[in-house]
């Protein structure tokens, strides 16, 4: 076992693992930290404990200090400089006639680096900016191309739900979201109906597949051929939620009957739920899928 806290540089961001260096750390105070980045601070959201070693990722780098009133003066003074470098960066690209959007700007704690995190349709030559910007700033410059998804999650916002994003208050990565999801789900192909904000899938598709699959793992197909307690007939609909089916009679105009799971006998499965897309509305869903 081995002894850690850990502490996050993002709301929603990862969290890493710390040795607290002897030092009691609460959960809620901000601590100085080496990291890859260079020197940073950090918000604890984990405080002392005791943890497998097998956890942690060796060797583990020791806390710096807890942030005191001058760290925090620091802080304050990056903040201020990461607006002075958005507008200066926003100005710069227009003066270069540069096809790329300016998301979001980061200092690093000790003051070494700043990190310019934009989006472009396409690669962008980008050496003259960094160049230019190095001039006013004189400090190591780096520019990064990032995804709407990721966009999405530096700018946070309000999804179709009413609430606040998912990717910006609480989801640490992305988790891949396919169209299969949707279909499981029996949700309309309808690319404005899946997408969120960032033009993407919406992350919340992940949050019930689980049990969807689990279900269905015991439901027939739509289309399944099956034996009910009065007829024969093939499944019209199914819902998963429910346990329950409709199901057409075979050789009757009768209305469809609605039975539960255990009253059906499957003689044969079907191919589940079909929906006819051309080929640009099949294009247009694969392209949710991308990051």
């Amino acid at each position: 076992m081995v002894e850690i806290i850990g502490v996050r540089f993002k709301q929603a961001g990862r969290t890493y693992y710390f040795s607290p260096g002897g030092r009691q750390v609460k959960t809620g105070e901000k601590v100085i930290v080496e990291t890859s980045k260079g020197v940073e601070c950090g918000d604890v959201v984990l405080d002392n404990r005791m943890v497998e070693e097998e956890r942690v990722v060796s060797p583990l780098k020791p806390i710096i200090r807890i942030a005191g009133e001058r760290d925090m003066r620091v802080l304050e003074q990056n903040r201020q400089k990461e607006i002075s470098a958005m507008k200066i960066c926003q100005e710069k690209i227009a003066a270069h006639g540069l096809n790329m959007k300016l998301v979001d700007v980061e200092c690093t704690f000790d003051n070494n680096k700043l990190l310019f995190y934009f989006t472009a349709e396409s690669r962008i030559d980008f050496r003259e900016l960094v160049k230019d910007l190095a001039a006013v700033f004189r400090t190591r410059i780096e520019l990064r191309q990032i995804g709407v998804r990721d966009e999405a999650k530096m700018l946070g916002g309000l999804g179709v739900c009413g609430r606040a994003f998912c990717c910006k208050t609480f989801l640490p990565d992305f988790q891949p979201v396919s169209i299969k999801m949707a279909k499981e789900q029996g949700l309309s192909l309808n690319t404005t109906k899946i997408s969120g904000t960032c033009g993407r899938l919406m992350c919340c598709l992940k949050y019930e597949q689980d049990y969807y699959e689990e279900q269905l793992a015991g439901l027939p197909k739509v289309g399944a051929y099956v034996k009910t307690p009065q007829f024969k007939g093939y499944v019209e609909e199914v819902n998963v939620l429910s346990g329950k089916m409709r199901v057409k009679p075979e050789k009757s105009d009768d209305p469809a009957v609605i039975f539960e799971r255990d009253d059906i006998k499957v003689i044969r499965d079907g191919k589940g739920r079909q929906e006819k897309l051309d080929k640009e509305e099949f294009k247009a869903l694969k392209q949710l899928e991308d990051k």
